[in-house]
């Protein structure tokens, strides 16, 4: 089997996705996983979507999050079945959500509507907001907020609405919008629940070392757009880190029964985390699949070489939300610098990337369609694409059909933890939801990306991965294409060139 193919079978065996022509480029692999890995990657078990998805019920965090800013937050959100629904956002101002700013309270009502067909396995929904209350846990918590709302002129009117420093009463709930509040003040605040217009539900079981599989329910809402002036406008199409429900969570979860018995008054105080020095050497695969903004579904296979701070990376590009139909791959490497402590975002590590070489495999017939019918020497350089065949596109300075620019610099944000069962988990910084990408340092990301676990003990049983053989021996032209697995999200994810998005 070509070694270029083997961190595809990983994912292979990681999604238990088996398509006639994975299977094909999968036969006679020695690809070996050791005890380590397997016990790493608990996503390999089936995953089963809720469709349409049942919001009833406690929903949590299961960790501190970060969001663009960066903001440090942990969420519990509980669903009626008359639909209306309350939510807690508990803001913090350490990114080990320690030591609380303050809380919104959030009252409201949503109702679904039908499947997405924009983001695929996703639902749409309308929402309509009740109540938005705010508890400050301090002073410098009531101020930052106060100056927040200063900026505009909608929100001075606001801010003159909150006390005074001096008169700041712990637990008290000051109104941003409700029937006590003479104007839409949570606005001001750039506060939105466009979140809840994209929503996902799904299942799957956590094996359990000496007992019966235990279930894990998932929510997945709606992106959060990275630049804060834009998210009264935007609707999401992709996901933020996902809650669990408070009923059937992974465990362990330290975080998860704190979160559960929080309110407005009484924020979750999680467990002290140790600090972990940023080490990269080794390589990581993402545990599931992926699902960023304009309808790209992907998993990540990277490696780290720490004696030469060099990388490698794959990408493998998927057209549905459970990464079984494979649409191209993009093989990235180069190097990065040695990483710096971040001075605006606590516990993060920047470094600086350069993408100095790309290959690229075609694994449908529309995307091999579009390369043969791209630019001559705009990817690639002169000669046909084949199906399932790997091409070198760094003679031609990337592949401008699919956004590739070489050589490419990106400023980076990223930071190590440890989960309660001790697997080393690697967060990359959070994509521009513009589709943009952070080739300057003010376009150095804020917020993360789902994170990688670490699969070290892979034997792999190849130095270096050889080009992929050929699926089809003749190129696949306009004119001969048949009707794809899924030819609507395949040409949009293809065809939307400045959205590819690389670590």
């Amino acid at each position: 089997m070509p070694a270029a193919m083997l961190p595809y079978a990983c994912v292979l065996v990681l999604l238990g996705a088996h398509t006639a022509e994975a299977a094909g480029m999968a036969e006679g692999s020695r690809l070996r996983w050791g005890p380590h890995c397997q016990q790493l990657l608990p996503s390999r078990a089936p995953v089963t979507a809720l469709l349409p998805p049942r919001l009833d019920g406690p929903w949590i965090s299961t960790g501190c999050e970060v969001r663009p800013g960066p903001e440090f937050l942990t969420r519990s959100y509980t669903f009626y079945p008359n639909r209306l629904f309350r939510a807690y956002q508990f803001y913090y101002r350490d990114p080990s959500c320690r030591e609380p700013a303050h809380s919104l309270l959030i009252k409201g009502k949503v109702r679904l509507r039908r499947a997405s067909w924009v983001t695929r396995g996703a639902t749409e929904a309308d929402y309509h907001l009740h109540k938005v209350g705010v508890v400050f846990h301090s002073r410098s918590a009531l101020l930052d907020v106060a100056g927040r709302l200063d900026q505009s002129r909608a929100g001075r009117a606001c801010a003159r609405r909150l006390p005074a420093a001096w008169a700041w009463l712990p637990g008290a709930l000051y109104e941003l919008l409700g029937a006590g509040a003479e104007r839409d003040c949570a606005a001001a605040l750039g506060f939105t629940m466009h979140e809840l217009s994209l929503v996902r539900v799904q299942r799957r079981l956590q094996p359990e070392p000496r007992d019966a599989p235990r279930l894990v329910e998932e929510l997945y809402l709606g992106d959060i757009h990275t630049d804060r002036a834009e998210r009264r406008h935007y609707r999401p199409t992709g996901y933020q880190r996902p809650l669990q429900s408070a009923l059937h969570h992974a465990r362990p979860c330290p975080a998860c029964s704190l979160i559960a018995r929080s309110d407005e008054h009484h924020p979750p105080v999680l467990p002290r985390q140790a600090v972990l020095p940023l080490r990269l050497g080794g390589r990581w695969v993402s545990p599931g699949c992926e699902v960023r903004p304009a309808v790209l579904f992907l998993t990540r296979v990277f490696t780290f070489h720490g004696h030469n701070r060099s990388w490698e990376g794959y990408y493998h590009h998927f057209s549905d939300p459970t990464c079984r139909q494979p649409t191209f791959t993009i093989y990235a490497a180069g190097r990065y610098t040695k990483g710096t402590p971040s001075a605006r975002v606590r516990g993060g590590t920047e470094l600086v990337f350069q993408v100095t070489r790309a290959r690229v495999t075609p694994m449908d017939r529309v995307t091999t369609a579009m390369l043969n019918f791209s630019e001559p020497s705009s990817c690639g350089g002169p000669g046909a694409w084949y199906l399932g065949a790997e091409r070198d596109v760094t003679a031609t300075n990337g592949c401008l059909p699919l956004g590739i620019r070489l050589p490419h610099v990106e400023y980076e944000l990223f930071k190590m933890e440890e989960d309660p069962l001790g697997q080393s988990l690697l967060f990359i910084g959070q994509r521009p939801t513009d589709g943009s990408s952070p080739d300057t340092p003010e376009k150095r990301p804020t917020s993360y990306q789902a994170p990688l676990v670490l699969c070290d003990r892979v034997a792999w049983g190849f130095s270096r991965p050889p080009r992929h053989r050929p699926l089809l021996q003749t190129p696949v032209s306009g004119g001969g294409l048949g009707p794809p697995a899924a030819p609507l999200p395949s040409l949009l994810l293809v065809l939307g060139l400045a959205f590819l998005q690389w670590l």
